[in-house]
């Protein structure tokens, strides 16, 4: 039971995005269209998942140990950075059309601070490796949820009438605005 209530409370209450205002910049950015955000979703719910499980290996095994906790950031910014290359280069070689969708955005997962944010926030909340990973992996899955919303919501209104001065990022931002409030429904759930 606990496991879905930091399920729930991670993907719909507080969600990475809409709640905590953490990766905003992808969220802008990518959600242009349903295919891309789909593929920035899967992209930050595998780097967010093992970089929550290295970080916090990390942190436990070597900086605690070792007196030096105040690493923290640095170092998981440094393995942050890593996994993303990785991820790239793996985009690259297996679907060179998603490489080519994300193109410039791919590198914003490296300084996506809903990643970084996950991988604190674990801490702070002195979450043990499996709650941890559950946590970590919700609140992506929140994140990619969040980004397809929002970007079936965009694709729509492409089709809608939209007075000329709210055309673009005005009505890109009311639409964010209405799409956070909405999830604050989901508050007395959990």
């Amino acid at each position: 039971m606990e496991y879905i209530l930091i399920i729930i409370s991670a993907i719909f209450v507080n969600n990475v995005i809409l709640s905590q205002f953490l990766g905003i910049c992808p969220f802008l950015g990518v959600s242009g269209k349903i295919s891309t955000a789909a593929g920035m979703g899967g992209a930050v719910i595998f780097v967010t998942t093992i970089s929550t499980i290295i970080t916090y290996l990390i942190m436990n095994y070597i900086l605690v140990p070792l007196d030096i906790a105040f690493m923290k950031t640095v170092t998981y910014i440094l393995v942050i950075a890593a996994l993303v290359q990785m991820v790239e280069i793996i985009l690259k070689k297996v679907s060179p059309a998603m490489y080519q969708a994300l193109g410039v955005f791919l590198p914003l997962i490296t300084t996506n601070c809903a990643v970084l944010g996950v991988a604190l926030l674990v801490i702070q909340k002195n979450f043990d490796l499996i709650h941890s990973v559950v946590y970590a992996t919700a609140t992506a899955i929140g994140f990619a949820i969040a980004m397809l919303i929002f970007a079936g919501i965009r694709e729509q209104m492409e089709f809608s009438a939209i007075p000329k001065g709210m055309k673009g990022i005005p009505i890109t931002l009311v639409t964010a605005g209405l799409l956070a409030m909405a999830f604050m429904g989901f508050a007395g759930i959990v």
